[in-house]
C-alpha cells in the first residue's frame, strides 16, 4: 500500500515511497567525496539538489556542481545559467551586445522568431549598486566577464524563470552578501 499526499494547488501526487527512494539516493550521493562540500554528508541539501535536478530535467551531479549555497541561499553559477539557457532549445545561443562599459544579452526565441533582449548592465550600474567597489569584487579585475554574467542572469530571469527557479547567480548573491536582507529582497523585487 502506497501512502500518497495530493496538493490541490498543483494536483501533483507526492508518494512517500518515492520520497523514501529519493532519500536513499541522496544518502548514497552525499557519501561521495566527488560532490561539492555543501552536499557531502548532508542528505537534506542533496535531497534539495535532487528535486531541483528533477524539476529542470538535469543531472543531479551537474546541479550539485553548479548550485552554490551562499549565506544559506541557493544560487546558480553564471556558467550554468548560460549553459541551461543555451540547452533549453527555446532560444538561439545567447549572445551579447557589449562595449567596455556595458552589456546586453540577447537571443532569438525559436517558437516565434522574436529577438529577445535583456536589460543593459553597465559599469555605472555596478558602481551605483556597490558591486564594483566591494572588497575582493571580481568587477574590479574582470569587468568584461562580470558584465556578461550579470546580463545573462537578467536575461534568464526575464525569459526563462523556470530555468532560474527564482534564484540569482552566485555573483549576484556575493555582490549583495555584505548588505542587509532588505537589500537582497530589493534585488528580488527588481528582478520580477
Amino acid at each position: 500500500m502506497t501512502t500518497e499526499i495530493t496538493t490541490t494547488e498543483t494536483q501533483e501526487t507526492f508518494s512517500l515511497q518515492a520520497f523514501d527512494h529519493a532519500q536513499r539516493v541522496a544518502k548514497a550521493l552525499s557519501s561521495s567525496t566527488m560532490i561539492p562540500k555543501d552536499y557531502q554528508n548532508n542528505i537534506p541539501n542533496t535531497l534539495v539538489a535532487l528535486e531541483m535536478a528533477h524539476r529542470i530535467g538535469a543531472s543531479p551531479l551537474m546541479v550539485m556542481q553548479n548550485l552554490h549555497i551562499i549565506h544559506g541561499r541557493p544560487s546558480w553559477s553564471s556558467a550554468f545559467i548560460i549553459a541551461a539557457l543555451n540547452a533549453s532549445g527555446r532560444f538561439t545561443a545567447l549572445k551579447y551586445k557589449a562595449t567596455d562599459k556595458s552589456c546586453k544579452a540577447y537571443a532569438t526565441e525559436k517558437a516565434t522568431g522574436e529577438l529577445l533582449e535583456g536589460p543593459t548592465v553597465t559599469l555605472d550600474m555596478a558602481k551605483a549598486e556597490g558591486w564594483l567597489t566591494k572588497q575582493g569584487s571580481k568587477w574590479q579585475t574582470m569587468p568584461e566577464l562580470m558584465l556578461r554574467y550579470r546580463a545573462a542572469a537578467f536575461f534568464g530571469r526575464l525569459y526563462a524563470p523556470d530555468i532560474m527557479m527564482g534564484m540569482h547567480a552566485v555573483e549576484e548573491i556575493q555582490d549583495v552578501s555584505s548588505t542587509t536582507p532588505a537589500a537582497i529582497a530589493e534585488l528580488n523585487q527588481a528582478a520580477e
